[in-house]
């Protein structure tokens, strides 16, 4: 474990709220500064900010990652990045789940309206405030103290890239680290309007959980395909470790969706 990864999970492994967020924008602002890059912060949907570190606009290579907290789940956060089935599977059994959570209750508090002659139909009520306050869980909940694998992992990743790429291949590379990638890839969707045309044509790795497994899977975009080989070379396995790339049959729900040549 590096110095900055350390110092990271001591002091920023949390990034949920405004004042958390800032405390870590400018952590990557004073270390963008002692290692000779330029840092920004762009703003975008919903109050995102994007720190983007390098110039995106002319880097052949833009790495990524997201550095926004999710809250904690009822649920597990889980995805079958080679069977897409499944995960969408999941995703209905999760509403189905909430719907009956929500009828559950409201069923409970129709009886009890019935039984004290309350006049009220409480069923209904019960209902929809308890579907729309699990949706709200969902989004704005408790912040999940424990994010090594989600997404820590990216984040000192691309830290640790920062430091470690030479200073002459600096001007050749931009980083960004996405906001609100847990409320809906808008920090991202925001930063791939802003550099549509940059964009259009350049190489996005974007590393979203990267530290749970023995395995590597690179998810590729259809304009990403040519750089299947590269990628490959770049990222070669290791004894115990395997990495695929693949840009059929998966699906991975990140920020490199909103990019032509994005990689997950």
């Amino acid at each position: 474990m590096t110095d900055t990864t350390r110092e990271i999970f001591e002091k920023y492994q949390v990034r949920k709220t405004k004042k958390q967020k800032s405390a870590f924008i400018g952590y990557v602002e004073r270390l963008s500064g002692e290692w000779g890059y330029e840092c920004r912060i762009e703003k975008g949907s919903l109050g995102a900010r994007n720190i983007v570190v390098g110039d995106p606009d002319r880097a052949k290579v833009v790495y990524t990652a997201h550095y926004d907290t999710c809250p904690v789940l009822p649920f597990p956060n889980f995805i079958t990045p080679k069977c897409f089935s499944l995960y969408l599977l999941y995703q209905v059994a999760i509403v189905l789940g909430f719907f009956a959570v929500a009828f559950a209750l409201g069923g409970i508090f129709g009886a009890l309206s019935a039984a004290l002659d309350l006049g009220l139909d409480l069923a209904i009520i019960a209902s929809e405030v308890t579907y729309f306050a699990l949706l709200v869980l969902l989004f704005a909940g408790p912040a999940n103290k424990h994010t090594a694998n989600d997404n820590t992992s990216g984040v000192t990743l691309l830290i640790d890239a920062m430091r470690e790429m030479p200073p002459e291949r600096r001007d050749e590379v931009a980083f960004v680290f996405f906001d609100l990638e847990e409320s809906g890839l808008f920090g991202s969707m925001s930063f791939a309007r802003k550099h549509k045309a940059a964009m259009k044509d350049r190489l996005l790795l974007n590393f979203d959980c990267i530290s749970d497994g023995e395995n590597m899977l690179f998810a590729l975009r259809r304009g990403a395909v040519k750089y299947r080989e590269a990628i490959g070379q770049a990222f070669a396995e290791r004894d115990g470790f395997s990495v695929t790339v693949a840009d059929r049959g998966v699906f991975y729900p990140s920020d490199q969706m909103n990019f032509p040549c994005g990689v997950g």
